[in-house]
């Protein structure tokens, strides 16, 4: 067989190779930001991934000739497969994500057989089949989601009985929901959306695959990353309780200004079934309801005598005309004011003050949220999902207070102001003795703000490289604190 045979049929396959690796690249980017094709083109973190394995191999296809075959498998796919292994946050094989690719491969196919039968048609399409596919995904999954539901929305009609906790906040909401689920589950029968599970796509997912007919609470988590998210989420739920945990700037990027939080947060509210909604004083500037048709009462205000160390936190809540003594192992002493808002539902529900006092002592802390762990000889202070202003500054307070060296791994803050990471540098500055930075996303920030001489600093791109690190660096005795690990394409 002859070269030109055998380039004749390499065009088609690396055709076919080339189409599939760009849909790769482009659906994984996309199940990173919730399948919206508008953030990953103006709200990815790393915009020259989109230069490096799409924008290149796109124009180098049409304009290097024959020489294409030899980028492509020498090139561009090596270096997509050590990009992908490199990731921490790898495609999930999802019934979308296997549509896409079916949809993309017999798109490409069919086109390519098109184009071969077709007098005049010098290059297979590349655009056209990923394009045809982002549409057809779209309405696909548009239509497989209303279905799933309406299917939902029938479920927790028929559930007379349920009654539904909906809680959200810029900052607490994942605590809130767990504490709730560790105190009323042991008076009622208790469900929760699981982890960090909070879009409407997931609550959905939630309650037709988990939601058992003999559940009396349901606690769900309501996130949002733009105006209307939560309220499509109420108008699910029709909840008749809603907490709304403390407000800030997290996802300040996308909303620009702490007032469009704050009424997203407040969307909360919109449940026609609402009969009670506790608040973080936080929120008291922003409630937009003047006479509102259900019961809400404030928390928050009511703390005092806070006392916070490794060991644990104590403080003192006012309740009616009572100051209650709160105890819990739980570390942060920013998590009275979620306890707060946790107690008062508790009350409400039927518990009594000495009831709600043991279950508080028992509560455990959720993973990767001031966690406590020893290993070696050294403590580890796990606070990789706590990625708040507030909440980091509580984190470093505690390592203030204890003793060793203290060691920080963290990015800085995500999804947040750079005035705001200003403030993280010169309390790093102040208390750490050894600091990693991972990421680039907050790098040149910190390499300019931390300036503390004392302090080794070590700026890692590889998170795949942190064990070696603190191998190397840390000792028995040390006190490590990993505050904010956000995954490697931020």
């Amino acid at each position: 067989m002859e070269f030109s045979e055998l380039l004749e049929i390499a065009k088609p396959v690396t055709h076919i190779l080339l189409v599939m690796s760009l849909g790769f690249y482009l659906i994984t980017n996309l199940q990173w930001y919730s399948y919206k094709i508008e953030r990953v083109l103006t709200k990815h973190h790393k915009p020259h991934w989109h230069f490096l394995y799409f924008a290149i191999p796109f124009t180098l296809y049409y304009f290097v000739g024959n020489f294409f075959i030899v980028f492509f498998f020498f090139a561009y796919l090596p270096s997509l497969y050590i990009w992908h292994r490199r990731l921490d946050k790898k495609l999930a094989w999802t019934g979308r994500v296997k549509r896409f690719f079916g949809l993309l491969v017999f798109l490409t196919i069919y086109g390519d057989i098109l184009c071969m039968v077709k007098e005049g048609c010098q290059e297979f399409g590349i655009l056209l089949p990923i394009i045809l596919t982002l549409l057809g995904s779209h309405l696909t999954e548009k239509v497989i989601f209303l279905s799933f539901k309406k299917s939902a929305e029938n479920k927790l009609r028929n559930l007379h009985n349920l009654k539904i906790i909906a809680v959200t906040g810029s900052y607490g909401k994942t605590s809130i929901k767990n504490f709730l689920y560790q105190i009323l589950s042991r008076k009622y029968r208790v469900q929760m959306t699981p982890r960090s599970v909070n879009t409407l796509g997931g609550i959905v997912k939630d309650i037709n695959e988990n939601l058992m007919n003999s559940t009396e609470i349901y606690i769900v988590e309501a996130g949002a990353r733009e105006k209307g998210d939560i309220r499509e989420i109420a108008e699910l739920l029709q909840h008749q309780i809603a907490v709304v945990g403390k407000i800030g700037e997290q996802h300040i990027e996308y909303f620009k200004n702490i007032s469009n939080i704050a009424k997203t947060k407040l969307e909360l509210l919109e449940s026609k079934n609402l009969k009670n909604a506790y608040l973080n004083d936080s929120a008291n500037d922003y409630l937009y309801i003047v006479e509102p048709p259900f019961q809400i009462e404030f928390f928050g205000r009511e703390i005092s005598q806070i006392y916070s160390t490794i060991e644990g936190t104590d403080f003192s809540l006012q309740i009616g005309n009572e100051k209650v003594r709160f105890q819990t192992e739980l570390l942060g002493s920013f998590q009275a004011e979620n306890i707060d808002g946790v107690v008062r539902v508790a009350l409400d529900l039927g518990f009594s003050i000495d009831e709600v006092q043991r279950a508080i002592l028992n509560l455990k802390p959720v993973t990767n949220r001031l966690q406590k762990i020893k290993a070696g000889g050294k403590t580890i202070l796990d606070d990789g999902y706590n990625s708040n202003f507030d909440g980091m500054l509580e984190a470093f307070r505690i390592v203030e207070k204890s003793r060793g060296r203290k060691v920080l791994v963290s990015p800085g803050l995500v999804e947040s102001s750079d005035e705001l990471n200003i403030q993280i540098a010169k309390e790093i500055d102040k208390i750490f003795n050894f600091v990693i930075i991972t990421g680039s996303l907050n790098r040149d920030l910190f390499k300019r703000e931390l300036k503390n001489t004392k302090a080794n600093k070590v700026f890692l791109e590889d998170k795949s490289k942190l064990e070696a690190i603190l191998g190397k660096y840390t000792k028995s005795g040390d006190l490590i604190l990993f505050a904010n690990d956000a995954p490697n394409f931020i």
